[in-house]
């Protein structure tokens, strides 16, 4: 009967997250589109060079070229466009990895015709698997394989189908790896299963093993040995220059998410010390953000991190936020300016930002910082400025934004609003009335307009709500009332 209650319940939360709209396209500069697409179309124009350098027989021949050119070149564009609904922040220079990975593919199978295609698709398709993800590594693939040209030394299809299930195989748990020994596993699983297939498939001469030596491992072209061997020899590379692709290329990996999350770091140990408060407010809000993300299938790890850094703005004056403060001395009530303190509040955005960029932080983490404020009020010193003077602006006492362009930063936003309202409920209080706080927080944000850029459903916002409740009820917990005696201190 449990196991009857745990499907249904999974198809229930599967319909409502299936309810969520399109997400929106992020839009590129008219400069960037113009280079993406001259981009493409000399891709377009190298794919059709075999053809192009034949001789003209009639008409028909001529046909063909154009048909080949502008099939390759629509192909091009479906697969930016794949990219960007596959991760609508994808930007320009990514949307460029992209086109210049298919670039270098196409040069190496016109000019090196006796390399097979395993070592030439199948590293690339690591990369992108885990800096777009697997739906992008797979259209990647997929392109990159059309019109494969025939080998002087004859190779066989199968090892393009062998190549294809490779790449498939890479790229689905590329799309998934969490971690750099696991890529490691990979780039020595992958090569061995490959060989294995050729084996199968194509057979292996008998003068290859008995003329095999250190000399032909490097150097010989069309073996199946070789070809391995340097399959995994590119793929340890590629995992060796991922980290510089990331920097250079904005690239944003599950394993690079999961080092920075490490409280280890500086900046997050930095945080523990200076803005302890903070730094407690920040991995409870860790926990409700993570569980509403994966209710919705959004990025955990993503949101995980950004959580964590969120607030290290506040590292610039943690006294001034009152989970820092002792409980006595508040520096607001000493000032007695709420203009001041309303900017003292926007300061701790500015400088997070600021302070992000020192420590080199990836933009997607960057992004949470400004964001999980939008555009909100800061309610509690615009009311105190009214009792001062009625006509005071609302605009001084709202952050800057802008409002969460993503999920992920707007659940991060909700769970701000939630958890202190959450934590301040009385220990005995019920779900029912929870869930009325928290209903009420994420209306109010919806009223405000603060999710219009997130393309939540409503399917979404109730697993959202119910996600923040499962999250009070397991932190929320009575202790044992032990006995105490007298000149004996309890346990």
């Amino acid at each position: 009967m449990q196991n009857l209650t745990r499907l249904t319940k999974k198809i229930y939360n599967s319909w409502i997250k299936s309810q969520a709209p399109t997400k929106k396209l992020t839009k590129l500069k008219k400069l960037d589109k113009y280079l993406i697409l001259l981009v493409c179309i000399i891709f377009s124009m190298i794919t059709s060079f075999e053809l192009v350098t034949k001789p003209i027989h009639n008409l028909n021949f001529i046909l063909s070229i154009i048909i080949n050119f502008f099939e390759i070149l629509i192909c091009c564009l479906v697969l930016v466009y794949i990219s960007k609904k596959d991760d609508p922040t994808i930007n320009s220079r990514q949307i460029f990895l992209l086109i210049i990975l298919l670039l270098i593919v196409q040069v190496l199978k016109i000019n090196f015709k006796t390399i097979s295609a395993l070592p030439i698709i199948v590293p690339p398709t690591l990369i992108l698997s885990q800096g777009m993800g697997t739906i992008t590594a797979l259209s990647w693939v997929s392109i990159a394989l059309i019109n494969w040209p025939n080998s002087p030394i004859g190779i066989n299809e199968y090892l393009l189908l062998i190549t294809f299930v490779a790449s498939c195989i890479v790229a689905i748990f590329g799309g998934k790896i969490r971690s750099r020994a696991q890529l490691l596993q990979v780039s020595i699983l992958v090569p061995l299963g490959a060989f294995i297939a050729q084996c199968l498939f194509l057979g292996i001469d008998n003068n290859d093993l008995y003329n095999f030596n250190l000399q032909n491992l490097i150097l010989e072209r069309g073996n199946i040995i070789s070809d391995s061997f340097l399959l995994a020899t590119l793929m340890l590379l590629a995992i060796i220059l991922m980290p510089i692709l990331e920097s250079i290329f904005g690239l944003v990996t599950k394993a690079r998410l999961l080092e920075l999350a490490d409280q280890e770091k500086p900046l997050l140990r930095r945080l523990s010390v200076e803005a302890p408060g903070t730094f407690e407010h920040t991995l409870l809000l860790c926990g409700l953000a993570e569980e509403a993300t994966r209710m919705i299938g959004g990025n955990v790890d993503l949101v995980r991190t950004g959580a964590l850094y969120h607030d290290i703005g506040k590292l610039h004056a943690p006294n001034w936020f009152i989970e820092n403060q002792n409980g006595k001395n508040n520096p607001h009530d000493e000032l007695d300016n709420p203009l001041e303190s309303a900017k003292i509040l926007q300061a701790h955005v500015d400088k997070g930002i600021q302070i992000a960029r020192k420590y080199g932080l990836p933009k997607p983490i960057v992004n949470f910082i400004p964001e999980h404020q939008g555009t909100l009020k800061m309610g509690y010193f615009l009311s105190k400025a009214k009792e001062k003077d009625k006509n005071v602006s609302e605009k001084n006492f709202k952050y800057k934004g802008p409002i969460p362009q993503s999920k992920e930063t707007a659940i991060l936003m909700l769970a701000d609003g939630c958890e202190a309202a959450l934590r301040a409920m009385d220990i005995n209080a019920s779900d029912k009335e929870a869930l009325k706080i928290i209903s009420k927080i994420i209306n109010f944000r919806i009223e405000d307009g603060q999710l219009l850029d997130s393309n939540f459903s409503r399917g979404e916002i109730y697993l959202i709500k119910i996600s923040f409740l499962n999250v009070w009820k397991r932190v929320r917990h009575r202790r044992i009332q032990y006995p105490t005696e007298k000149n004996k201190s309890c346990p």
